[in-house]
């Protein structure tokens, strides 16, 4: 068996880095699958869908535990190698193996035979290998066709060890979804999946000469697994859709766990997605292959095309109604008396003014981040269209604020080179305490904010929102229970089930259990007590989407 490569010493540091970093930029970040890992020495290929550009290698890096594997060998576009940039100095001290592209290429030719090879090697020894199969990083919503690289790579290693019946390869599958990728304290899921596991004695017909037909039908089962794990869609409306039900359905928020919370968006996003091709395929449209079409209609039932549809146009016009108050659906589910509403006012007002002023000192030191990487995102949005920018913003985030952030703690420890001993670990301690106190005090903000639209918003059109959303409770659960096979009690099914992957006694991360832990959890030091899963660090609710053409 082999060992694997031994970890280079900058691996290790840029993997302790940004595994730091990661945890101060999104907020929570849970791990599923861990023990689908396979573990160091067994020849591996790990594969995840791609929106995030470096953020989503970073994130791998720092998901899989050192116990399982000590390296996770990267690729990575051959234009971000030999730049004189922090960037490029990264990736290259990780060990990433440069791939060439076409669409980088002035003639749109490429020769990756030397790169191949390297990545063959580093099966051989026992290495993980990450790689991309979509090609490239785009934002977008729905998941691009993978290539065929991967399949094509298992067949070569394959082949080479024909003679080794028992020789095993196994492509690790992996989806990442991000509640918001570019926001700050978002959360992320990262899910890994069961390994597809391969040998020369099972699978034969992988080993040269091979039918291409079975290198696209790995390439086929990669792609279901990966899309299976994450909310892909045709359209942005869809996914705000698909949320908007769930919350409808299960209006736990963060009293489930994030992993659930995304399988059930993922239910509903489907539904969504095949009525939504019906509609397409009677009308004639090309959003989706043709070959898709007539397989999604096949498999649709009559209930989710009524009833799927006509959830659309009604879940989009409450959902604008929301937005356009500066509301939430949980406060049309559970009104507030006015009495009610005055006095959490006074008390919330109060509330996040102290813990601003608290936090105060130590947003000074977080001021030149927040100027940095503001001025920088701004500036790299101008170079180019929606599509080919907004998937780098997280990238530029995290960079230039690891840069101005380092830049800071230096100063610090210079100008109070007497105390620097103490100041080396009291100004990271008191930035990230700031930070928290922070978070609280907009949050408090964002509750004031939406009570004061709640009280001067006139009781007719409250009621009118009431009933708008009775109705559409009655249709999503008719949905739900009797067309999707959803639990009938999702608020006491969700609320004390363990989560699936990552249960087993273990406490989810970012979860709230019960009263008492939402109001005990306000106060802790390692994260924020959130209400929903979507929420981030700003003042209002992230719930539209970019829709410049793609």
């Amino acid at each position: 068996m082999a060992e694997g490569s031994p970890t280079p010493w900058s691996y290790f540091l840029i993997r302790l880095l940004f595994k730091f970093v990661l945890k101060i930029f999104y907020g929570t970040i849970v791990v599923e699958g861990i023990e689908n890992i396979p573990v160091r020495g067994d020849p591996c290929i790990v594969c995840a869908n791609h929106s995030n550009s470096l953020t989503d290698a970073l994130l791998l890096v720092a998901s899989i535990p050192s116990n399982r594997r000590n390296l996770l060998r990267l690729t990575a576009k051959s234009t971000q190698f030999g730049k004189r940039t922090f960037t490029s100095w990264l990736i290259e001290s990780a060990g990433t193996v440069p791939i060439q592209r076409r669409n980088d290429s002035v003639d749109g030719r490429v020769d990756n035979t030397v790169v191949m090879q390297k990545l063959l090697e580093a099966l051989e020894s026992g290495d993980a290998v990450c790689l991309f199969p979509e090609g490239f990083s785009r934002y977008h919503p729905t998941i691009a066709p993978l290539k065929t690289g991967v399949a094509r790579i298992v067949s070569d290693i394959l082949s080479q060890h024909k003679a080794t019946p028992n020789f095993e390869v196994s492509v690790l599958t992996c989806s990442i979804t991000y509640m918001h990728r570019e926001h700050f304290r978002s959360d992320v899921l990262v899910t890994f999946h069961p390994p597809l596991k391969f040998s020369p004695a099972t699978n034969p017909e992988l080993l040269e000469p091979v039918n291409f037909t079975h290198i696209r039908e790995l390439t086929a089962k990669m792609h279901h697994q990966i899309s299976q794990g994450t909310l892909s869609a045709p359209s942005w409306r869809l996914i705000r859709n698909a949320k908007l039900a769930a919350r409808i359905y299960v209006p736990l928020g963060t009293e489930m766990t994030l992993g659930n919370y995304v399988r059930v968006v993922r239910t509903f996003l489907e539904a969504a997605r095949l009525a939504e091709a019906a509609k397409d395929s009677d009308s004639g449209k090309g959003s989706a292959s043709e070959g898709e079409q007539e397989g999604a209609v096949q498999r649709l039932d009559e209930r989710i095309i009524c009833l799927g549809a006509d959830l659309q146009g009604r879940m989009q016009a409450y959902q604008d109604e929301l937005r356009n108050h500066g509301i939430k659906d949980d406060r049309i589910r559970r009104p507030l008396s006015r009495p009610l509403i005055l006095y959490r006012l006074f008390v919330r007002l109060p509330w996040a003014l102290f813990l601003f002023s608290l936090s105060l000192p130590g947003l000074l030191l977080w001021l030149p981040i927040f100027v940095t990487t503001f001025v920088a995102v701004r500036s790299f949005k101008r170079t180019g269209p929606i599509w080919d920018t907004w998937d780098e913003i997280a990238q530029y985030k995290l960079v230039y604020g690891l840069i101005s952030g380092l830049c800071v703690w230096g100063v610090a420890v210079l100008v109070t080179f007497p105390i620097a001993l103490f100041t080396s670990a009291g100004v990271p301690l008191l930035m990230w305490m700031s930070l928290r106190w922070f978070e609280d005090a907009v949050a408090s903000l964002r509750a004031c904010a939406a009570l004061t639209r709640l009280l001067v918003m006139p009781q007719r059109r409250m009621v009118s929102l009431q009933a708008t959303r009775r109705d559409l409770h009655t249709r999503i659960m008719s949905l739900a229970v009797h067309v999707l096979g959803l639990p009938d009690d999702p608020e006491t099914y969700f609320a004390q089930v363990d989560d699936g992957e990552s249960g087993k006694g273990k406490k989810d991360k970012g979860r709230v259990r019960g009263r008492w832990e939402s109001k005990t959890k306000y106060f802790s030091i390692r994260r924020r007590r959130k209400r929903d899963w979507n929420e981030t660090l700003r003042l209002y609710d992230k719930v539209d989407y970019p829709d410049d053409p793609y």
